[in-house]
């Protein structure tokens, strides 16, 4: 199960509600990101479980066993929101983990590295503060 929490800046009172480092749910798996471009924390989605052979997800299996994209929609991650809101497939009896790098869900050709608690706000430097109790469990 993966958490979220409230980070929040003292001084300029930027707030995020992020897991705050790599984390980890049934369906996908989390990373902490700080966008530079942006000056935002997001929670980018770096793996995915889909079931291998599902004509609705755009995937296909190629010559060497690996799941290959049909559509050009898989090649990006989907959003951490978009992910969560996804349903559960419970028919399906075999599922492939899909990899993608961190990247910025706003922009593709964002600068982006990975932020993990305790860290900097991203617009003004100063320690973010967490909060205690987990905004939200998911997944």
């Amino acid at each position: 199960m993966g958490r979220s929490y409230w980070f929040e800046c003292a001084k300029c009172g930027y707030r995020a509600k992020v897991s705050g480092r790599a984390d980890r749910g049934i369906n996908f798996f989390v990373q902490t990101i700080v966008c530079q471009d942006c000056k935002e924390l997001y929670d980018a989605v770096t793996r995915i479980r889909l079931p291998e052979e599902t004509p609705g997800y755009g995937l296909r299996q190629a010559s060497n066993g690996k799941l290959s994209s049909i559509h050009s929609g898989l090649k990006r991650p989907p959003t951490f929101q978009g992910a969560l809101n996804r349903l559960s497939l419970t028919g399906a009896k075999r599922f492939k983990w899909v990899r993608f790098p961190a990247q910025c869900p706003v922009a593709v050709f964002h600068r982006i590295k990975p932020w993990n608690d305790p860290d900097k706000c991203p617009r003004c430097g100063l320690y973010l503060e967490k909060n205690a109790l987990p905004y939200r469990i998911w997944d």
